[in-house]
């Protein structure tokens, strides 16, 4: 530079005036493109931080599908029946191998003409698991009949504080950092998550189960965030899908965990199996001292003073040199320590002009998405099945069907692009809503014939394809809007993006109160909230190979790309003078000039 100038004194510009330098651009913003790789990119430190993140992700899936097992409806077989049925000839309920009464959904029995009806009429009865489990906290406290409505106040009780929870500890997690959310989550996630197992009655282990979603929400929120953030944009996607399969997997291993806890001599085995899956948050207390706070939640925030030290420390581990590699970084970071911290809230969104609506559409798709994922699960169970067989055969199919799709994201994703994938599985679960809806009834109407053998065969084809593309659509909506969401309010509004989620999944306990009235309903709605996701997603960015956002300037500037090339854009927008100069004056400009044309 000092070379440069003498050069420009011998040689002065034309105009003669000398040119102003420019000011050398800030590295600090840029994260993924000058901090990151000049601190070794992504190296042995943030991997080792990634693998940490990965290990909860398998308690994690343990917790949120244990109401399957805990609240699980059981098999009644009325023991003593009641007075008024004392001369009843049916089917013996006293003899060994009486044929179990069953109940509905939610709890209830049949109607009373029929010998299920029976159930809530005697004055003692015996309720069966078929689940794994010897006794779950409906046979403890027989929450069947009259109580069944209990067993749903205990199921809504974790979803509503997982929906609160993602709320709430989004908000902290962008005031206070990544690293206290992660820490308070775990610490009372133990603490209300083996309360739990010791409630007294059905109030108690309600009431202790919201706490326990609230926590659970704020240890998925800041742990997807925070591996968000470790990751350059080519690692930011497979690194989350490693985490989705050990999140199935503890979906997948739930049953044998619970076998494991059917004949456990001490206590009841479900008192038991909540012991087992809270336990090993035991291991996340050390995450105290190993893991780190966010370094791009610290720059983003304008903590310079912790991000040195944490600059420092990430060197050392990746064996970075920071006196060639990342001088420059240390030396703006320098004369930047004077500054103070700047906190952003989820609020600050509203002001924006195009973050917003890209947050709403993507709310909307993750609600479409988990709302009508249960529509597809209600139409894929036979009625006629035995219990038994509905347990075991509906878990596992939800399963390999989640499996399934954490497998089909990699290609999908890689080959279209994050917009590309969301819009394609969008299209295929609304042509499978709409033919579930539509075919099937027009093959009833108008072939009789068809309508016992095929119908049965199509609405379960079709419910297992709309399984399908709709968890395809639920998780990508969650890593969308992780991505595009700038820095300093990510996790907010990834927070909104996952309460919304929570919504969708409360179909399920809603419809089961409801004694599934209304279904087909529920499924139109959703059904028409596919087609309107369909155009939405036409407005959303591109964030593939791009760096994360930072702060709202960098998320106002994060548009979709247009669907025409630069080149041809640019052809559109150019204005052509042309040139009049040959063309004739007309009779009517001459008239209007007042010129006759006649020479005198």
């Amino acid at each position: 530079m000092a070379g440069s100038r003498p050069e420009a004194q011998d040689h002065p510009p034309e105009n003669g005036f000398t040119p102003l330098e420019r000011p050398a651009p800030r590295l600090l913003p840029h994260i993924d493109g000058c901090v990151l790789p000049s601190l070794g990119g992504f190296g042995r430190h943030q991997k080792q931080l990634v693998v940490l993140t990965w290990i909860p992700a398998l308690f994690i899936g343990f917790s949120q599908f244990s109401d399957h097992f805990l609240l699980a409806q059981p098999n009644g077989t009325c023991v003593s029946p009641a007075g008024n049925h004392s001369n009843w000839t049916g089917p013996p309920l006293l003899a060994s191998g009486a044929p179990a009464l069953q109940l509905r959904a939610n709890g209830t029995a049949e109607e009373p003409g029929d010998s299920a009806g029976l159930l809530c009429a005697c004055e003692e009865r015996r309720l069966e698991l078929q689940t794994g489990l010897l006794q779950n906290v409906v046979t403890k406290w027989h929450l069947v009949c009259d109580s069944a409505w209990k067993v749903h106040i205990a199921k809504f009780s974790l979803l509503v504080g997982s929906i609160f929870g993602y709320l709430v500890m989004g908000v902290m997690a962008d005031w206070f950092g990544r690293h206290p959310v992660l820490i308070l989550s775990a610490l009372f996630m133990l603490v209300f998550g083996l309360s739990v197992a010791f409630s007294v009655n059905v109030t108690m282990f309600s009431t202790l189960r919201f706490f326990e979603g609230f926590c659970l929400a704020g240890l998925a929120l800041s742990l997807y965030v925070l591996r968000i953030e470790l990751c350059l944009p080519g690692w930011r996607f497979s690194m989350t899908m490693v985490a989705s399969f050990l999140k199935v997997g503890g979906q997948l291993l739930m049953p044998g965990v619970a076998t494991l806890c059917r004949h456990w001599p001490i206590g009841d085995d479900w008192q038991v199996l909540q012991i087992v899956i809270i336990s090993p948050f035991v291991l996340m207390l050390p995450y105290v001292w190993i893991f780190p706070e966010s370094l791009r939640w610290l720059l983003a925030t304008q903590h310079y003073k912790r991000s040195k030290a944490m600059m420092l420390r990430i060197a050392r581990k990746n064996q970075v040199d920071m006196t060639t590699e990342a001088s420059g970084v240390l030396a703006e970071l320098e004369q930047e320590l004077h500054k103070k911290p700047q906190r952003s809230c989820i609020v600050k969104m509203m002001s924006t002009r195009n973050l917003w609506k890209n947050i709403v559409v993507l709310c909307v798709n993750s609600l479409t998405g988990y709302g009508i994922h249960h529509c597809f699960a209600r139409s894929m169970m036979d009625p006629e099945a035995q219990p038994t067989a509905l347990c075991h055969t509906d878990y596992y199919t939800m399963a390999g069907i989640a499996v399934a799709t954490c497998l089909a994201l990699c290609p999908a994703v890689g080959l279209m692009g994050r917009r590309g994938g969301l819009l394609t599985f969008m299209i295929i679960t609304a042509l499978a809503s709409l033919l579930q809806l539509g075919l099937l009834n027009l093959i009833g109407k108008y072939s009789l014939l068809l309508r016992d053998t095929l119908n049965r065969k199509f609405s379960v084809a079709f419910s297992i394809i709309g399984m399908f593309s709709s968890h395809a659509v639920s998780t990508l909506s969650i890593f969308f809007c992780a991505e595009i969401t700038p820095t300093v309010i990510r996790g907010g509004g990834l927070g909104l993006v996952l309460a919304s989620a929570g919504f969708g999944m409360l179909t399920a306990p809603i419809m089961e109160l409801h004694n599934q009235k209304g279904y087909f309903l529920h499924h139109v709605i959703f059904a028409c909230c596919t087609l309107l996701c369909i155009i939405c997603l036409l407005l959303l960015p591109e964030p593939r190979g791009q760096p994360l956002p930072e702060s709202l300037a960098d998320g106002e500037t994060f548009t979709r790309q247009t669907l025409l090339h630069p080149g041809e854009q640019h052809l559109l927008l150019v204005k052509y003078e042309r040139d009049y100069s040959r063309v004739h004056d007309t009779p009517l400009h001459l008239t209007a000039t007042g010129d006759n044309g006649i020479e005198s």
